[in-house]
């Protein structure tokens, strides 16, 4: 019986190698055919780029003026203290307030609304200190 195991054993195990060698050969002509796609696939994307460069080149145009241009955009205003404090403070309330609150939706409104009076209090008392 040990003789029959051993033997069992070593048959199973030439078996599957040779399952194995034959796996490895396949799986690298895979892998070849698939660089060789990949290599075909970057070289045609660069054809594609030089022509689109090709088609695309455009006739530049300079004009010298002496005369400097006074229409500069004008800068957009930044967003005060207050107001940043009032929308922080009224999203915190919000949610705490729906947190806290029995009824979700009152409490939410409460406390936004809450929130944005004592946001818009801090934001203001710290833009007053920045000009300062």
């Amino acid at each position: 019986m040990r003789t029959l195991l051993i033997v069992g054993t070593a048959f199973l195990a030439m078996v599957s190698c040779k399952d194995m060698q034959q796996e490895n050969k396949e799986l690298t002509s895979k892998e070849s055919v698939i660089d060789s796609m990949k290599l075909a696939m970057e070289k045609q994307r660069i054809i594609d780029s030089v022509k689109m460069a090709e088609s695309t080149k455009k006739e530049v145009v300079v004009v010298n003026n002496t005369t400097p241009q006074a229409t500069a955009t004008p800068q957009r205003k930044k967003m005060s203290g207050a107001a940043k404090g009032a929308l922080i403070g009224a999203g915190v309330g919000a949610v705490t307030g729906a947190a806290v609150s029995d009824k979700k939706a009152e409490g939410a409104i409460i406390g936004g609304l809450a929130g944005a009076g004592v946001g818009a209090g801090t934001g203001a008392i710290i833009d007053e200190s920045k000009k300062k």
